[in-house]
């Protein structure tokens, strides 16, 4: 593979640029840079910038507003939305359920949903893991039961992110309960605002209300609902899962980790040297600095491998793994660099106290807050545990 820009690719990258430039609010650049907490409205108002321009799913198909970007363009664009400060676009509605309605979906429900997705009308939330079931999502209970031309759905869900704003959750259900492991399992789209859905919040360590439990109960879900056939839901998890855990890479955000962790070792703190001078630190930044590039370049292979409309293999886990490792080490490394200034909590009373004058204010009072997100992403999209025996059996044949 060649991994040199063409010229049309560089002119796209100066593209990308000038709208971001143009369109990206500084004070929205500013909370995203700084890890600040974004409420719904912050998220849904950049969705829909993005999508005023084309370019909110531009993966999916041309016919249902898609772009037809290459993968590169998709990787051009991720990595300068990151270096800009722009809110990641959070995927429960245009990179998870959409492509599952496009690949799965009847056309009523593709011509329903994906114009409610890319406008935003919608925000959608994921129910797969439960008490129980989350790295072994195949043993879920919640059960779906038919009663003529509804499902009557009991169960819980967890760790379902966002769920509180959600207006829609696509959700993985058990509608034959005899059958085993994957098999019995359907995908399931369900109103939030049905009778017998309770939300319950879970805060975090790090004071966050971002997941939630979401309990069913005697909930009634039109069967019109169900993407693809009963009790073959599975492949539409499948489906979504290569997509989800392929995204955990999180290049681009790794890359501008980097550059802000290269750029707070290179300070002068306490009128001492740069602690990039430290020959230590400087190699355990060029370990990880080596790693993001290696991810980088199976992860332009692997996806340009699947750009033929099918998803990625077995690779995606692959990339979740090293992926998630390696943003997980740079932030280790950033709290590290900035050392007691990276105590959590006080954001608000150091702004009030210090203002402009405070060195650490723009990197330390949210570093432990993204330090201990970032311990997470080893565990969602299918534990990086469960993702090594997915190659080890399948690629290593182990």
């Amino acid at each position: 593979m060649d991994i040199h820009f063409t010229p049309d690719e560089l002119a796209f990258r100066e593209e990308v640029r000038d709208f971001l430039h143009k369109e990206l609010p500084t004070q929205l650049a500013a909370k995203v840079k700084l890890g600040k907490h974004l409420t719904k409205t912050d998220y849904v108002n950049w969705m829909r910038t993005l999508n005023t321009r084309g370019w909110y799913a531009p993966m999916w198909p041309v016919e249902w507003g898609g772009q037809g970007w290459s993968i590169v363009q998709k990787h051009i664009f991720d990595e300068e939305c990151a270096a800009f400060g722009a809110p990641r676009v959070l995927p429960f509605g245009v990179v998870m359920v959409g492509p599952v309605i496009i690949k799965f979906g009847t056309e009523a429900q593709k011509a329903h949903y994906l114009p409610r997705i890319l406008d935003s009308t919608d925000w959608w939330a994921q129910g797969y893991s439960e008490p129980g079931a989350g790295s072994d999502l195949a043993s879920l209970k919640t059960r779906a039961v038919r009663d003529g031309d509804v499902y009557i759905v009991n169960g819980q869900k967890t760790w379902t992110t966002q769920a509180q704003h959600a207006d829609w959750i696509f959700c993985l259900v058990r509608t034959d309960p005899q059958a085993q492991a994957q098999r019995g399992i359907s995908f399931l789209l369900i109103d939030m605002k049905s009778p017998g859905i309770t939300v319950r919040p879970i805060i975090t360590l790090d004071g966050d209300h971002e997941v939630n439990e979401v309990f069913f109960d005697n909930v009634r879900v039109p069967v019109s609902n169900l993407v693809g056939e009963e009790n073959q839901g599975w492949t539409c998890a499948k489906y979504l899962l290569t997509h989800e855990r392929t995204g955990l890479a999180g290049i681009g955000a790794s890359k501008a980790l980097l550059r802000h962790l290269k750029a707070i070792a290179g300070r002068e703190l306490c009128e001492g040297r740069p602690l990039i001078d430290d020959p230590q630190f400087r190699a355990q930044i060029a370990e990880v600095e080596m790693q993001l590039m290696a991810t980088e370049m199976s992860n332009l292979r692997i996806l340009a491998a699947s750009a033929e409309g099918g998803a990625p293999g077995t690779e995606s886990s692959i990339l979740k793994i090293k992926g998630t490792e390696v943003r997980q080490a740079i932030t280790h490394l950033l709290r590290k660099a900035v050392g007691p200034y990276a105590l959590p909590y006080l954001e608000d009373e150091l702004e009030a106290a210090f203002g402009e004058n405070l060195l650490h204010t723009d990197y330390s009072a949210t570093l432990a807050n993204q330090y201990f997100i970032m311990r997470k992403l080893s565990i969602y999209g299918g534990s990086n545990e469960i993702q090594k025996n997915i190659v080890s059996k399948m690629i290593l044949e182990l």
